[in-house]
């Protein structure tokens, strides 16, 4: 019975290659080890499931029968391990998550790090990326999204938090410039400004009816990396509008200054997404079950800090 029960995962990836030989490649087997399972398999079940040339084969009408029948069969047998190691609470094997470059730096590396930690199977690959990643593509598990998303038939979204951006400068800048009272009065003064896909990230500004009013920035200045930005305030190159997370540091080690804090607006929602799946694999659980209960605290703590 485990002999033809082997055969199976050999038959499925021979058809699903072009050879015999690319299936042998694929299973890290010889190409004589696939055609001996094969024929074995056929000589069990009295039919002939591949038509056979020189250079390729391709399935029977038997075979395209017991091909849709055994990829079924081995999806619920993977469906059924994660239901069981879903029980275990202990992940195992590679999680591959896709973060943003600063966020995942300084607020998600940490928690999954923590993760990997306790959970000493659990190996863990973060890549560092602005773009938007394919996860099914690029064989990621999970991705860490900031802002609205798109909606998508295939992909689920968990929100994890939202944080909110603030105006400040260097005290040297706002000794020299004055430190503005108002909105208004921003056109007055030097900005660095943030650019994304090659557009400027217009300021929100919470206006006397406690609506939002865009500005551009009067900026001369302009980067597209929000490190870079932050850097440049620090030594005096203007106001800026970022993140709270992202300038913690400088302002409660007074780097930094926040400013119109009576004004200050714009809030960014934070998700982790996931492929959709009956039964989500037990190591993509407690990451996102991390995320959740960690993230908003870690980011409150942050602004409660500024």
């Amino acid at each position: 019975m485990k002999s033809e029960m082997n055969s199976i995962p050999v038959f499925v990836a021979a058809a699903e290659t072009v050879s015999f030989a690319q299936a042998a490649e694929k299973l890290h087997v010889t190409r004589s080890a696939v055609a001996k399972t094969i024929s074995r398999l056929e000589e069990r079940l009295g039919v002939t499931l591949f038509n056979r040339t020189t250079r390729s084969q391709s399935l029977t009408d038997e075979g395209t029968l017991y091909y849709e029948y055994c990829r079924r069969a081995l999806s619920l047998i993977k469906t059924a391990e994660d239901v069981l190691e879903g029980g275990k609470l202990q992940a195992s094997g590679k999680l591959r998550v896709t973060v943003p470059v600063l966020l995942g730096h300084l607020c998600i590396a940490p928690l999954l790090s923590a993760l990997a930690h306790e959970h000493p199977k659990l190996e863990l690959e973060i890549s560092f990326s602005d773009r938007q990643v394919d996860l099914t593509e690029e064989g990621f598990d999970l991705a860490v999204r900031i802002g609205t998303l798109a909606d998508s038939s295939s992909l689920i979204a968990r929100k994890l938090a939202t944080y909110t951006m603030v105006f400040c400068a260097s005290p040297d800048y706002l000794q020299q410039a004055g430190e503005p009272a108002s909105p208004e009065e921003l056109q007055r003064h030097a900005a660095v400004a943030y650019v994304h896909s090659g557009r400027i990230l217009k300021w929100q500004i919470k206006n006397e009816e406690d609506g939002i009013s865009e500005i551009n920035p009067p900026a001369r200045i302009m980067m597209d990396d929000m490190q870079a930005v932050k850097n440049f305030a620090v030594t005096g190159g203007g106001i800026v509008w970022l993140p709270y997370w992202l300038v913690r540091e400088q302002l409660a080690s007074g780097e930094l200054k926040a400013i119109l804090k009576d004004h200050a607006s714009g809030s960014w929602p934070v998700y982790a997404v996931w492929l959709r799946n009956p039964h989500l694999p037990l190591k993509v659980r407690l990451a996102v079950d991390k995320l959740v209960s960690a993230l908003p605290t870690m980011m409150a703590t942050v602004e409660d800090k500024a």
